[in-house]
């Protein structure tokens, strides 16, 4: 028999293909040219379908849901649970709709006495060897295969256990921390092991044995090493795959859900949180087609246990003997305006860290800049921007996450996608397979789990890019649609304004040979959630412009990665620290002021690619802590410079004052000033010595520790130790 493939070369085209499979002759040049839809009948409903599209879809336009474990809709199709059986007139036998193309005039039946007594004989195979543990299971009020068999199954079944026939158990399999294994419940529907190979990258799980001696697993006992792993949980359909974490620690129905986002990186992925009695008991994903479809990584999902420990819930003062000593809030807020009053103008500077939302963020700089100061910075040094450019093109996504799937060409500088953003790797990832996306490098030569051409690791590669003398040069300016997309890391050093230059220039050459003249090129990939969200409140990014200030009080927001020290700080400097956890900021404080975190709060973040979102408040912030933009706004009153809100609406209305997108929910605000950005990099200093380009995460152990809450969590130092112990 002729595979599809064979058809197509000895057909000389794809488009005769549906014609030919629709029962046209096919004679030369005389072939029947395929129809733009075909008409299809779904219960005797008449519907319009693109031809390929498979029964199950057209179904799904149709209104009628189909029961199925295997498909999903991210996922290659494998049709082999059966479950999606439905009767096609004509046809000799049920046909497994998930995989079966619609043709034209076809006349399809979800409900007839075929099709219930084909779906009810599936369901009697799945539950013959499935373990009655459903009052324990964790997957309980959320199991595909519960709600399947109370809608499509019967009541009775013809299997019989026996002392010779009991019912099959499987040994369960470690594959780390995170994901619990249960195999007696698997039905075999291979989506984790698809998930593995086509989204995750990593070919750890598969399948051994055959028929009844079916398994899945790691075949060799290993870690799961993935940091999309956990994903495995929301799509196993039975209770096979579910969170370690969580285990019998809650039922879905016991659970108040708060839509939320999440903030360990800087793609603000959309997420779930689950709440009971005040704490955080999961976070899963939401979907959100333009920012994380449907994905979240390990760290965004279990590091929720890091948010109950070792937090600040009270203010805290330095003693003369060099302790911290807890204090109530007016003895904290009297202290700090004291010394506040002391110090002259332009003494007083602030640092702002990873997870500050943007009503914290602008509150400070109003505070500072009342008290005749103008020193406010990012703990995340960006000195490609430290020449002033008020630029918003200079430090976004400007194309967006979603863009790379309209791509061709895309080229990292400088990062590691894989653990800076892992949401928007998986989509790079997607559409290398689907799309034939061409990936290159310049840089660390990482694994993405997807082939790239490594180009170079220094500037000295950009600059052969762009005069046209690499060879990979011809490749990357004849593509239509190019995406240079470069790490925030490539910025942080003395020779970031050489690499900005560098980076402008070659972008602009490639912008001039775009197909589409509304195509960015430029794309700065942000690793934190607070960093736009301050370069559009107008914050610096050289901490050396504040080291060099000599300030007599600086304060802390949030600031956990040690980036200022005591040693580079005058002897007599006064430290007010504000934040959730008792981190690096927390450790070199003389005052400190306990603050709320993501999930206590209702917040705005900006992400990577400039769309605004919120945080929704889901739990109360512990003892005394408080939100971040009420401690400065009273801290401001005792101080006597009083901000002008009280309200987090006024709040908010300040900042649309400063910048209308930050109100703009959900949007996504493109930057414009393109060639004045071009026009100011010129002005940078041009290169003097090659730069060489570093991941700030090359490791999976890396990627697991980045902020405050992931440091302070359990599960994420077992995930660091899981990861060591396989040198990953």
């Amino acid at each position: 028999m002729l595979k599809i493939s064979s058809l197509t070369r000895l057909l000389g085209s794809k488009q005769l293909l549906p014609a030919l499979l629709n029962g046209a002759s096919v004679r030369g040049q005389q072939a029947q040219a395929a129809p733009d839809k075909f008409e299809v009948f779904v219960d005797d409903q008449k519907i319009l379908v693109d031809p390929g599209t498979t029964v199950l879809q057209a179904c799904a336009m149709a209104g009628v849901e189909i029961p199925r474990f295997c498909y999903h809709d991210r996922l290659s199709v494998a049709g082999n649970c059966r479950m999606c059986l439905v009767e096609v007139e004509k046809s000799p036998k049920p046909v497994a709709s998930c995989a079966m193309p619609v043709m034209n005039g076809m006349k399809v039946k979800t409900d007839s006495a075929v099709s219930r007594k084909a779906r009810e004989g599936v369901m009697e195979f799945l539950l013959v060897n499935h373990p009655l543990d459903c009052p324990i299971c964790d997957q309980g009020g959320e199991c595909d295969l519960q709600d399947q068999s109370m809608a499509f199954g019967s009541d009775k079944s013809r299997f019989i256990d026996n002392e010779y026939t009991g019912k099959r158990a499987v040994e369960d399999k470690d594959i780390g921390p995170l994901v619990k294994t249960i195999m007696t419940r698997c039905i075999q529907c291979t989506r984790c092991v698809r998930f593995a190979s086509e989204v995750a990258g990593v070919e750890d799980l598969g399948t051994t044995g055959r028929g009844n001696d079916m398994q899945i697993g790691t075949y060799v006992e290993k870690l799961f090493a993935s940091e999309l792993s956990g994903n495995v949980i929301d799509l196993c359909p039975v209770g096979a795959l579910t969170s370690k974490p969580y285990s019998f620690t809650a039922r879905p129905w016991e659970l108040r859900r708060v839509e939320s986002i999440d903030v360990m990186d800087g793609c603000g992925s959309n997420i779930t949180v689950g709440m009971r009695s005040g704490e955080v008991m999961r976070i899963v994903p939401r979907v959100h087609e333009g920012v994380n479809e449907e994905w979240i990584s390990d760290k965004s999902r279990f590091a929720y246990d890091g948010l109950n420990l070792q937090r600040l819930t009270s203010p805290m003062m330095r003693s003369p003997e060099g302790q911290l000593v807890n204090c109530d809030w007016e003895d904290a807020l009297f202290c700090a305006a004291e010394k506040i009053s002391k110090v002259g103008d332009g003494k007083i500077a602030a640092v702002a860290g990873d997870l500050v939302d943007a009503e914290a963020l602008v509150a400070l700089k109003d505070l500072i800049n009342r008290l005749g100061s103008e020193s406010v910075c990012t703990e995340q040094r960006y000195i490609g921007n430290a020449s002033g450019a008020d630029l918003r093109s200079s430090y976004i996504l400007n194309d967006g996450l979603a863009a790379v799937e309209d791509a061709d060409q895309v080229l990292f500088i400088g990062c590691n996608p894989r653990f800076d953003a892992s949401v928007f790797n998986a989509r790079v990832r997607k559409c290398w397979i689907h799309n034939e996306l061409d990936v290159a490098m310049v840089g660390d030569e990482v694994d993405l789990t997807y082939t790239y051409d490594h180009l170079g690791s220094n500037t000295d590669t950009l600059t052969a890019l762009l005069d046209g003398s690499h060879s990979y040069a011809d490749k990357l300016f004849s593509a239509k649609t190019p995406m240079v997309v470069v790490g925030s890391d490539a910025f942080q050093n003395e020779d970031g304004p050489q690499v900005q230059r560098l980076v402008q220039q070659l972008c602009a050459k490639l912008h001039s040979k775009c197909a589409d003249p509304t195509w960015k090129v430029y794309n700065v990939l942000q690793k934190t959630a607070s960093q736009v969200a301050a370069l559009d409140l107008g914050y610096s990014t050289d901490i050396s412009a504040v080291v060099s200030q000599k300030p007599k009080v600086l304060f802390l927001m949030g600031a956990d990665k040690g980036s200022i020290t005591r040693a580079d700080l005058p002897s007599d400097c006064f430290i007010i620290y504000q934040g959730h956890h008792g981190d690096e900021g927390a450790s070199i404080a003389d005052l400190i002021l306990p603050g709320a975190s993501f999930t206590e709060k209702n917040a705005t973040y900006v992400n990577t690619e400039g769309r605004s979102q919120q945080t929704r408040q889901a739990a109360t912030p512990p003892g005394l802590a408080r939100e971040d933009w009420k401690i400065v706004r009273a801290l401001s009153e005792v101080c006597g410079v009083a901000l002008p809100y009280n309200t987090l609406s006024a709040v908010r209305a300040r900042l649309a004052q400063v910048s209308p997108n930050f109100i703009r929910y959900g949007d996504r605000e493109a930057a414009n000033f393109f060639k004045e950005a071009l026009d100011v990099s010129q002005d940078l200093p041009s290169q003097k010595k090659p730069v060489t380009f570093h991941a700030d995460m090359t490791t999976l152990s890396q990627f697991y520790m980045t902020n405050s809450i992931a440091r302070a969590s359990r599960t994420m130092a077992k995930c660091v130790q899981a990861a060591k112990d396989v040198n990953l």
